[in-house]
């Protein structure tokens, strides 16, 4: 089964109060609440913009350097996503559908060609 990336640009969101910030959290919530119980999500954050960038790496001469700057330089920053399980396309959109009318702003959707890695949890003992 496909996997898929709903992501929204932090550049696409216009200037909200902190106040209309609380009213989208309540309702995007509401949807992440849905694809749960629908088992269709597997992950989901949001905050990523500039201000969350930590540090910066890049391989030199086959070496990790690590720096708390200057970052790549991009108007572009990742705001947040929710990594989802779906049969299809057309239900990969419905998900994005329901976070865009929640938020009310645009969503992107990337399909994944096949399961990612990702880390697995050991059978509990019992």
């Amino acid at each position: 089964m496909p996997e898929y990336l709903i992501t929204f640009n932090d550049e696409w969101v216009p200037p909200h109060t902190e106040e209309q910030i609380k009213a989208k959290s309540v309702s995007s919530r509401a949807v992440i609440a849905e694809m749960q119980a629908a088992d269709v999500l597997l992950f989901s954050n949001g905050g990523l913009d500039e201000s969350t960038a930590l540090f910066s790496v890049e391989a030199v001469d086959g070496e990790a350097i690590f720096s708390d700057g200057p970052f790549m330089e991009t108007k572009e920053h990742l705001g947040g996503f929710a990594a989802i399980d779906v049969p299809d396309d057309d239900t990969a959109r419905y998900w994005a559908g329901r976070l865009a009318v929640a938020l009310e702003w645009p969503q992107e959707v990337h399909r994944f060609g096949g399961a990612g890695e990702a880390r697995r949890l050991k059978p509990t003992e019992g």
